[in-house]
């Protein structure tokens, strides 16, 4: 394991585009092609059903996430050094419950607002995600907690 502490300038994750802000671009893009293209007709209630159906877990699974990152005492922002590695509450399910979230808000907001073209524009957001912070988060914490980090990398998948 490296030498990694909050006072070595070379313990960050090296994300360097905030997750949120690339779901963000991508809804304000949905949004021009909706404008330009409009596609997608779901009856209100439907959509309202199943915007409910992700936002409601999405709520549930980013406060527990922040919970457990309060507890541990460690920073949830993916540009701060990690104290502790968190593995408890949603992160026995899944290694990345915040961007879980943050897609499930996202394709909640688009079927609430009947948005197709949001929508379609989901599965870019979530590779952008995973390449500019996930896999990036992920080499520094095998760096920073080493053995621990590989048995839990092992044991917990990285979405669901």
């Amino acid at each position: 394991m490296a030498n990694l502490s909050p006072q070595n300038p070379v313990d960050i994750p090296g994300v360097r585009f905030p997750p949120p802000l690339i779901f963000i671009i991508m809804f304000i893009a949905g949004l021009q092609l909706q404008r330009i293209f409009p596609v997608l007709d779901i009856p209100k209630a439907i959509g309202y059903l199943l915007s409910v159906i992700c936002m409601v877990p999405a709520a549930i699974i980013a406060a527990s996430s922040f919970i457990m990152f309060r507890r541990a005492r460690t920073s949830f922002l993916p540009f701060k050094p990690a104290a502790a590695l968190v593995t408890n509450g949603p992160y026995r399910f899944t290694r990345n419950p915040m961007y879980l979230s943050l897609v499930l808000l996202y394709v909640g907001l688009a079927l609430r607002s009947d948005l197709f073209w949001v929508l379609a524009l989901a599965p870019i957001a979530i590779v952008l995600v995973q390449y500019l912070a996930i896999v990036r988060e992920e080499q520094y914490l095998e760096r920073k907690f080493g053995q621990e980090y590989l048995i839990y990398k092992a044991r917990v998948r990285r979405w669901v």
